[in-house]
């Protein structure tokens, strides 16, 4: 399963929400310019965040968005299903072989067990203390 733009910036709207979180409502502008992003697509993007019940739209002069919950109750797992469907890595056919069938189901199984431990608070909380997978070449 390969995560799009979709998910990606929306993940982006949600934690830049998160971060902000009790401050009052934040403009998609300021997230597009800050990140570099089509304030136009955010646009698009939020409308099912908020219709799935993640975030809440204020309107007037100062408004924005605010997250319709607390950061730690909104997991990356409901994030991603409301912006890219359900988490599948294959398509599951009737016929499929038992043992590709049990290993695309893991499959599936680990990477929705990581996306709905992982809360928005995790997310922007996180620290980067040497755990990154990046290598390190010397010549």
């Amino acid at each position: 399963m390969k995560i799009s733009t979709k998910g990606r910036y929306g993940l982006t709207i949600m934690m830049e929400l998160a971060n902000r979180f009790g401050e009052g409502p934040v403009s998609l502008r300021s997230i597009a310019q800050r990140h570099d992003l089509s304030e136009h697509y955010l646009e698009q993007l939020v409308a099912p965040l908020r219709n799935a019940g993640l975030v809440k739209s204020i309107r007037g002069a100062y408004g924005g968005y605010v997250l319709a919950k607390q950061p730690e109750e909104i997991s990356a797992g409901d994030i991603i299903r409301v912006l890219e469907g359900p988490i599948s890595p294959v398509e599951f056919a009737e016929e499929e072989d038992p043992a590709k069938r049990y290993l695309w189901l893991r499959i599936r199984d680990s990477i929705s067990a990581v996306l709905d431990s992982t809360s928005l608070q995790d997310l922007i909380s996180y620290k980067d203390e040497g755990h990154s997978d990046g290598y390190m070449f010397y010549i």
